[in-house]
């Protein structure tokens, strides 16, 4: 590596750094060496792409460090630095993550973010359990929590769920999970736990009728019924294996005449290790493996191939002399970029599904992430996602994943810039109409759409929102208004002055009783469902001329440039 003195201005976080999307950190204990004598361990960066720029994959706090103390003093110091050669994700990752590490014992949710990276950048579980000095069964079971689905990795990392619920919830299918992860949200609902959760993950040895490939109609074996008909069972496992294994033959042999290389059913309850694999077209040779759960459940995984195929591959081209020097490939990228980009201008079709493809897998020049609905409060959360609103819109999620062959995605967007996952996007969109291009590129804007932000008083602007048809007021709504000034003005609304006026003097929690009365409809009160707060119209209204919220003061500040 090259060793470098990098002006301040010229550097920035590198999203590879292991900690470059955690929250800032503490740096009082090196402040004061840096202040008396500067950086004396250089960082460790590689390339931006921009002219001498460069990114940090190992010295965030420095550099933070080094800023704070530029604002203080007002003049910014040169950075030592040991560059990396460009484009070199893997090594960039690793140095990341061992100088990290190093500093600070990570936990195992980091350490799975760790050995994921460094998975996605084509290191086999033998190469990170040498980096990391661990066992290969330790980098084995931080990356099956890449299995478990976000809500869940989420509660696991803030110590809500314990290390035996955990593992049993690896085993799990993405709709087990769902449901437990519901049971375990709600309030009503006890969710089971280690032992119990894996009994309960595997039906206590009972297979439902949901697990079945083939048609029930034809099936000539008993089926156990609850007595509200809501959970059915197989009397006889061995007659449901017998049809089962049939049906996963069947759709084996379907999908070798669609043009998959290979189908491999992997034997009843093992599971598919993704790591293991590299990510592979149907073209280029990808396979198909099929998981066999003892729950009956039967998972397809498509387009995947053992990792030393392509390992293969790639060490034969590192082997082989490089036609072009580096200098000649820029002068050949830039005259195609060149020529491509004139001829796409006469093609808007394309274009189109070219961007959507961008938007979604991500390019070095652009980049969207889904908003993530931010918030520090369970209750909140739990009641956006109730909401009509989020079920519309994880349905249409649903389909466009459907659309796109992605199984179940969590988000469309939010793309990590790969080629070829761009590449095999462009190429599934060219397949599609212009109406499912339309489709999915009302999809993505509505996912990368920030909350809070003018964006969403835009709308407003030119579509009609009736917030009533997407959320009612829910305990959460009414725990979070405290405001008795608040609470009367929206009773005014609701109830009219009159009970207004009678109830000013009552408390705030009796004044929101009223309110929920006259929304349900209880205790004498008319009902007035469709009520809401003017907070939550659109535009968003205010109840006085002070102390306006933001959604009010965007959609006042945007009101003229819609005018007429």
């Amino acid at each position: 590596m090259e060793l470098q003195t990098i002006p301040l201005d010229r550097l920035a976080v590198s999203a590879l750094n292991m900690r470059a999307s955690r929250k800032k950190p503490y740096l009082d204990d090196i402040l004061p060496s840096i202040r008396e004598r500067g950086v004396l361990v250089p960082l460790l960066v590689r390339p931006n792409g921009e002219p001498d720029h460069f990114e940090i994959v190992a010295g965030r706090r420095r550099f933070l460090a080094s800023k704070a103390i530029a604002i203080e003093t007002g003049e910014a110091r040169d950075l030592p630095c040991r560059v990396l050669e460009e484009g070199d994700d893997a090594a960039a990752v690793e140095a990341s993550i061992l100088e990290n590490t190093a500093r600070l014992e990570p936990d195992e949710m980091q350490e799975f973010e760790a050995f994921k990276k460094l998975n996605d950048k084509g290191k086999s579980v033998e190469e990170i359990a040498r980096i990391f000095g661990v066992t290969e069964l330790t980098v084995k079971r931080r990356l099956a929590l890449a299995s478990l689905i976000p809500g869940v990795r989420k509660a696991y990392a803030e110590d809500e769920i314990d290390g035996a619920s955990i593992t049993a919830l690896t085993l799990a299918s993405v709709a087990k999970q769902h449901e437990w992860f519901g049971m375990f949200k709600s309030a009503d609902m006890r969710a089971p736990r280690g032992g119990q959760l894996k009994r309960w993950l595997l039906g206590g040895g009972e297979i439902e009728t949901g697990a079945a490939l083939f048609s029930l109609e034809d099936y000539d074996g008993d089926i156990f019924e609850d007595l509200f008909g809501e959970r059915s069972v197989f009397a006889d496992a061995e007659k449901f294996w017998a049809r089962q294994e049939a049906a996963i033959e069947a759709e084996r042999e379907k999908l070798l005449s669609c043009g998959w290389s290979k189908v491999t059913v992997l034997p009843r309850g093992e599971f598919f290790h993704s790591w293991e694999y590299d990510q592979l077209a149907k073209k280029q040779g990808g396979e198909v493996f099929v998981e066999v759960r003892h729950s009956g459940e039967v998972a397809f995984i498509k387009g995947y191939a053992p990792r030393r195929k392509t390992h293969a591959a790639k060490e034969k081209v590192r082997a082989e002399r490089p036609e072009c020097s580096a200098p000649l490939e820029n002068y050949v990228d830039l005259h195609r970029h060149a020529a491509a980009r004139a001829v796409l201008l006469k093609h808007s079709q394309i274009a189109l599904r070219l961007l959507a493809a961008h938007l979604i897998a991500g390019a070095p020049n652009i980049r969207c992430r889904p908003d993530g609905q931010a918030t520090r409060k369970e209750e909140t959360a739990a009641s956006v996602a109730a909401s009509n609103g989020q079920e519309a819109f994880e349905k249409e999620r649903a389909e466009i994943g459907r659309l796109l062959d992605l199984d179940e995605p969590s988000h469309i967007t939010g793309g990590n810039e790969d080629g070829w996952r761009l590449a095999s996007i462009f190429a599934k969109m060219m397949t599609l109409s212009d109406a499912d291009i339309a489709r999915i590129l009302t999809f993505v804007t509505a996912e990368i759409i920030a909350a809070g932000h003018e964006a969403v008083d835009c709308l407003a602007r030119v579509v009609p929102i009736d917030i009533a048809d997407w959320m009612t007021p829910d305990d959460a709504f009414f725990e979070l208004l405290r405001d008795k000034n608040m609470t009367n003005a929206m009773l005014s609304d609701i109830a009219g002055d009159g009970v207004a006026k009678a109830n000013r003097d009552a408390t705030a929690k009796a004044q929101k009783a009223i309110i929920r009365d006259c929304l349900d409809g209880r205790n004498g009160r008319e009902k007035t469902p469709n009520w809401r707060p003017r907070w939550l119209q659109f535009p968003a209204l205010s109840y006085s001329d002070t102390g306006k919220p933001g959604a009010v003061k965007r959609a006042e500040k945007i009101a003229p440039l819609f005018a007429g």
